[in-house]
C-alpha cells in the first residue's frame, strides 16, 4: 500500500518535469497519463486499505538524522480524501485538453502551454504529499508548494488583472499561513519531534497555541473570514484551474489540516470549538449574502465556495465538543464537495467555452440547446445545495445531525446549527432560481449561437455528474 502511495505522489510530479523537455505535442497525452496513473495509485491503496481491514497506521519515509522529515499516513482520512484530490486532478487534467485550445471562444489557445501543464501536475502532487504526510514538516512544505502552484495557474493568463489576482492569493495565503509556521516550530521545540501523531501527548495549554496557528493558515487557505477576499479575484485563472482550487485542492488544504490535526491530537480544546464554530457560521452568512449581487457565473461559484467550506469548518469545530456525527459529516463533506464543485465549476467552463461568456443574464434555455451542460448544471446546482440523493446530502445530514449531537451538551450551539440551516434553504431557493432562469425557457442569443463542446469536456461532465449520485452513498459507507 505505502508504494501505491508513494507513486500517488510522485507520478505526478515526474509528469510535471517532462512536460518542460518533451515535445509540444506530447504534453497533453504525457500529463493525462501521469494524472491517470496517480489516480490508479490512489485508488489500489484504498483497495488495499479497505482488504487490510482499514487499520490505521503510518510508514516512515525520510529521516534527517534521528528526524523523521516525511512519512505517509494510512487512515479513513488520508485514503479517502487522496483518493479525492488525486481524481479530480486527473480529471481535470482530462478537460483541459479540450478547454485549452483554439475553439475556445472566451479564451483561446493557439499552441500547447507547457506552463500549465507543469504546474496543473505539481499541484496534484502536492496535493497528494500533504493529504499522506504524517510529519507536520511535510504538511508544511507541501503546504507552501500548493501555494506556489496557485500563483503561477492564477496568473496564467499573464495580464494585469491575473497577476494582481495571483500576487493578492500568494501574499494572503503566505501570511495566513505563519500560523502554521509557529505552530509546527513550537510542537517541535515541545517534543523533538515533528510526527503529528505526537501532538496526543501535549498539554491542552500547547494543543491551544498550535491547533490556534493551524486555524489561521486554515482559514487563510480555505478563504475564510478574515482572509476570504483573494478567493473570488482568483476567478481569473481557467476555468478548469478555479474547478480544481475550488473543489480539491488549495481551498481544501485549511479544512484537511484542521481534520488531520483533530485525528492526531485525538480532539482539541473545547475554546478551538468556540472560535471555529463562530467563524464558520459568520463565513457562512457572509458568503450568502454576496450570492445575491453576483453576475458573473464564477464569482456566484466561489462564494459558494467560501460557504461551504465554512460547513466543513463548522462540522470539524462541532466534533471538538465529541460529536463523531459531526466530524463524518465534515470529512464525507470534503470528499463530496470535491466532485461536486468540480462539476459546477466544469460546467461554467463548457458554457464560457461555447458561448465566449460566463454572464449569467445572457446564458438561458441551456438545457434545450445544449443538454448534456444543462444536465450537468442540473446536477450541480441539486447536488452543491444537499438534495436527495445527491451525495452533498449524505454529508449536510451529518452536519446538522452532528450540530444537535453536540448541542445537547452544549445547549448555546443549537443557535449556530439553525443559522447553519436557514443557510442551506437560503442557498437552495437561490440557486434553484439560477438554474431556472439560465437552463431553463427560450435559449439566448448567446446560447443559441453555441459552438460544439469539445469531446474531452463532455466525457468529464458525464463522469462528475455521475460521480455527485455514487459518491456520496460511497462516503457513508467508508466513513461508517
Amino acid at each position: 500500500m505505502t508504494g501505491w502511495i508513494v507513486a500517488s505522489i510522485l507520478l505526478p510530479f515526474a509528469g510535471c518535469l517532462l512536460t518542460l523537455v518533451i515535445p509540444r505535442d506530447w504534453i497533453k497525452g504525457v500529463s493525462q497519463i501521469a494524472a491517470l496513473l496517480a489516480s490508479l495509485g490512489s485508488l489500489l491503496a484504498l483497495i488495499v486499505f479497505t482488504m487490510q481491514g482499514k487499520t490505521a497506521g503510518s510508514v516512515d519515509l525520510l529521516y534527517l538524522g534521528d528526524w523523521l522529515v516525511y512519512g505517509v499516513v494510512t487512515d479513513k482520512l488520508s485514503i479517502l480524501i487522496g483518493l479525492a484530490v488525486i481524481l479530480v486532478g486527473f480529471l481535470i487534467v482530462v478537460y483541459s485538453t479540450g478547454y485549452l485550445s483554439s475553439q475556445n471562444r472566451e479564451h483561446p489557445e493557439r499552441e500547447v502551454s507547457r506552463r500549465y501543464y507543469f504546474f496543473l501536475l505539481a499541484f496534484i502532487g502536492s496535493m497528494a504529499g500533504l493529504v499522506y504526510s504524517s510529519t507536520m514538516l511535510g504538511m508544511l512544505v507541501f503546504f507552501e508548494l500548493t501555494g506556489v502552484c496557485s500563483w503561477g495557474l492564477i496568473g496564467y493568463y499573464d495580464n494585469e488583472k491575473a497577476r494582481r489576482a495571483a500576487l493578492k492569493a500568494i501574499i494572503t495565503t503566505q501570511v495566513a499561513s505563519l500560523g502554521l509556521y509557529a505552530a509546527t516550530a513550537y510542537f517541535f521545540a515541545l517534543t523533538g519531534s515533528l510526527r503529528l501523531s505526537d501532538l496526543a501527548s501535549l498539554t491542552e495549554s500547547a494543543k491551544m497555541f498550535i491547533f490556534l496557528g493551524v486555524l489561521i493558515a486554515g482559514f487563510g487557505k480555505s478563504a475564510q473570514l478574515p482572509f476570504h477576499f483573494w478567493l473570488p479575484e482568483a476567478m481569473v485563472a481557467p476555468t478548469p484551474i478555479s474547478a480544481y482550487l475550488h473543489a480539491a485542492s488549495m481551498v481544501k488544504v485549511g479544512v484537511y489540516i484542521f481534520a488531520r490535526c483533530l485525528v492526531s491530537a485525538g480532539g482539541a480544546p473545547q475554546m478551538i470549538g468556540v472560535i471555529g464554530s463562530i467563524m464558520a457560521i459568520l463565513t457562512m452568512i457572509y458568503g450568502f449574502a454576496m450570492y445575491f449581487p453576483q453576475k458573473d457565473f464564477k464569482k456566484l461559484l466561489a462564494y459558494s465556495t467560501i460557504t461551504q467550506l465554512a460547513y466543513i469548518f463548522f462540522a470539524l469545530s462541532l466534533s471538538v465538543f465529541g460529536s463523531g456525527l459531526a466530524f463524518n459529516g465534515a470529512v464525507m463533506h470534503i470528499f463530496n464537495h470535491a466532485f461536486a464543485k468540480g462539476l459546477f465549476f466544469l460546467v461554467a467552463g463548457a458554457l464560457s467555452y461555447t458561448t465566449g461568456t460566463r454572464m449569467l443574464p445572457s446564458l438561458r434555455g441551456v438545457m434545450g440547446q445544449m443538454p448534456v451542460v444543462g444536465v450537468s448544471f442540473a446536477a450541480a446546482s441539486l447536488a452543491v445545495v444537499g438534495a436527495p440523493p445527491f451525495n452533498c446530502f449524505f454529508s449536510k445530514f451529518s452536519i446538522f445531525a452532528g450540530g444537535f449531537e453536540a448541542a445537547r451538551a452544549h445547549p448555546l450551539l443549537l443557535a449556530l446549527v439553525g443559522v447553519a440551516i436557514l443557510e442551506s434553504i437560503g442557498s437552495f431557493a437561490w440557486l434553484f432560481w439560477i438554474f431556472s432562469a439560465s437552463g431553463l425557457g427560450k435559449p439566448s442569443e448567446e446560447v443559441a449561437a453555441a459552438t460544439p463542446l469539445a469531446p474531452a469536456m463532455q466525457a468529464v461532465l458525464v463522469t462528475l455528474a455521475a460521480l455527485t449520485l455514487l459518491s456520496g452513498f460511497f462516503a457513508v459507507a467508508w466513513m461508517g
